[in-house]
């Protein structure tokens, strides 16, 4: 037995086989819908059931928040219809659509930018031009791993690609970039996805927030903010554990040098030695430099406990939650746990 959903925007009805999620039926028939983890971690597919009943197998509170779900909110990538409905996608005002692409690269650098952190830089040689918005990310496959979502660190003006991948324990993919990859060797990837990208016409303060390799789609973001001539003033808070996971630091302090606008905050959250750094909690160096957040955008990127405890105290300090554009790297491991509850 097959429910039709209609999704309003789109002016599009999919049909999904009972059992099936909304998500999985669109994308099987071709239909573009916003998604990213496809496991319930991330809110992209987030969107409004305007009539039906679905049952949603169980996700994370951070990508879908009780009051959200009593609003009637849903997760396309966990609804599975028990009826026709009728659904619409969250609103945008600066939605994006990039032609999704397969692309061929071949590694041209490697750079170890910390003991547990290797900078890779591709090149495109079968697939391009790769158009995406800054912040967003591509499943990058390296030889014969599975693929793992990294999110591009280079501007989409760049001609060249860069991901940030930071040393996962146990992880097989992370452990054959650090210790494996090589200069000449091929990389697939495709994409773009993610919903966490740059909001170009947006002209209020920003807060960026990045924990650890997080730092890959804030670097984008804030370069293409820079390219774009942007004016207001950008706050970068950039967390690690001690002093040794920090990476970038000239760059962005040369970035601040040349932006009277642009601000950028270093912090230890378990230093081992004594240092003249700000140590502590990233959502609470934000919290003691700012006490309302209204009309500001927030870009948020690294471990999931950072995110969802940052968003948290943004929205406490009066920032919306639609203007909390956040991307928390769950592993492949933080994934299965929530698979296995289905």
């Amino acid at each position: 037995m097959n429910y039709k959903v209609t999704v309003k925007d789109k002016e599009t009805v999919v049909d999904v086989a009972m059992g099936k999620t909304i998500l999985e039926s669109a994308l099987a028939q071709g239909v573009e819908y916003p998604h990213g983890c496809k496991s319930g971690n991330c809110g992209a597919c987030k969107s409004i059931l305007h009539s039906g009943e679905v049952e949603m197998s169980p996700y994370s509170d951070y990508a879908l928040t009780g009051e959200e779900k009593n609003r009637g909110l849903i997760l396309a990538c966990r609804s599975v219809p028990l009826s026709d409905c009728e659904i619409s996608l969250v609103d945008d005002d600066e939605a994006v659509v990039h032609a999704g692409r397969r692309l061929v690269c071949e590694v041209v650098e490697l750079e170890q930018a910390t003991h547990d952190t290797q900078i890779v830089r591709l090149k495109i040689n079968v697939g391009g031009p790769y158009d995406f918005s800054a912040g967003q990310y591509a499943a990058v496959t390296f030889g014969n791993l599975p693929p793992r979502d990294y999110s591009m660190a280079s501007a989409p003006s760049d001609d060249f690609l860069e991901f940030h991948v930071r040393l996962v324990p146990g992880g097989a993919v992370s452990s054959y970039v650090l210790e494996n990859l090589k200069v000449g060797d091929l990389v697939r990837a495709q994409g773009p996805f993610g919903t966490a990208y740059y909001r170009e016409n947006h002209r209020g303060p920003i807060i960026a927030a990045a924990g650890g390799s997080g730092l890959a789609p804030v670097k984008s973001i804030l370069n293409t903010a820079f390219a774009k001539g942007a004016e207001q003033p950008i706050t970068l808070y950039f967390g690690v554990r001690d002093e040794r996971d920090l990476y970038l630091e000239d760059y962005f302090r040369e970035l601040a040098a040349s932006h009277d606008n642009f601000s950028f905050i270093p912090i230890l959250s378990e230093a081992t030695s004594k240092t003249d750094r700000r140590t502590g909690f990233l959502a609470d160096a934000i919290a003691e430099d700012f006490k309302d957040l209204d009309g500001f955008k927030a870009y948020l990127a690294g471990p999931p406990i950072m995110v969802e405890s940052t968003v948290d105290k943004l929205k406490g300090l009066g920032i919306q939650r639609s203007d909390c554009h956040a991307d928390a790297f769950y592993t492949e491991a933080d994934k299965k746990k929530l698979e296995k509850q289905v």
